[in-house]
């Protein structure tokens, strides 16, 4: 079975899946409902949220997409991040977003860094990177001499675990969405009392069954697919170029002439002889 014939249906999608997700985000009510089941209070949002909002400081500097970027009436700012893959970098990824988010937070000029806003790092993981079982993990700057001493520097970063296991720790709301999370269905929706859940699942089956949506999905996906392929034919191609040319050092080495280096590889002269300056060049 091809790639292709693989390819989920949008109503397959669970909300682990970034397309639906960053969908499902679009909806300004929809993400209130969640920052607010993650903080345990309400967080009134200013305006729509914004998928895949891209920073960039300056062309020499790589810019990032972040998944979904909202302000709330305070001014504090939030980025909510989805992440389904185990990363090794999970973490310093997550402190150079918040760093260029910062860095974006000031206009030009303005020499008080206390205008500052309060940002969140918020990502969400179908694993628990940490490995204590946590289904949160809150992390603020403290100074190690005196933990009670706190930076106060207004940054913070939290991860969220769907397998987190401390059920007495966090609320039972917060339990029900991570599970949603990884199974967003109707069953998984209706076993909870939250209703802020059972709007979440509103919004998800509205997606999944909009037309519209349907149609940037499909396109999202064979832009992805081709990416795919041409990376693959890239990679082929290094391939077959390093084998070539680790061929023709050892026909070199045997004092053999690019002509019969050719004839040898089946290859023309020409590519041979460029090859020849390519590998004469590296020793240099």
């Amino acid at each position: 079975m091809n790639e292709k014939q693989n390819m989920k249906s949008l109503k397959e999608l669970n909300l682990t899946d970034r397309f639906l997700f960053d969908e499902v985000m679009e909806d300004i009510e929809t993400h209130h409902d969640i920052l607010s089941i993650i903080f345990g209070r309400d967080i009134p949002l200013l305006e729509k949220s914004e998928t895949e909002k891209e920073f960039r400081l300056s062309p020499s500097i790589r810019s990032i997409r972040m998944d979904i970027f909202s302000i709330d009436e305070n001014q504090t700012v939030y980025n909510t991040e989805m992440q389904a893959q185990r990363r090794s970098d999970l973490a310093k990824r997550s402190r150079y977003y918040q760093s260029l988010l910062d860095t974006s937070l000031l206009e030009p000029g303005i020499p008080d860094y206390n205008l500052l806003n309060l940002s969140y790092i918020i990502v969400i993981m179908t694993f628990d990177y940490f490995g204590y079982g946590k289904y949160l993990y809150t992390f603020e700057p403290r100074c190690l001499e005196v933990p009670e001493c706190p930076l106060e520097d207004g940054a913070t970063r939290i991860f969220l675990n769907t397998e987190g296991k401390n059920d007495t720790e966090v609320s039972e709301e917060l339990i029900d969405f991570l599970n949603y999370i990884k199974n967003s269905t109707d069953e998984t929706a209706a076993a909870s009392g939250s209703e802020r859940i059972h709007r979440i699942h509103n919004r998800v089956c509205k997606v999944r069954t909009s037309e519209e949506v349907g149609v940037r999905y499909m396109q999202a996906w064979e832009e992805k697919y081709y990416e795919r392929q041409e990376n693959l034919k890239e990679g082929l191609q290094k391939g077959r170029k390093l084998q070539l040319s680790e061929q023709v050092q050892k026909k070199l080495a045997k004092n053999k002439t690019p002509e019969e280096i050719a004839d040898a590889l089946e290859e023309s002269v020409e590519t041979i002889q460029k090859m020849i300056q390519e590998i004469s060049k590296e020793a240099e």
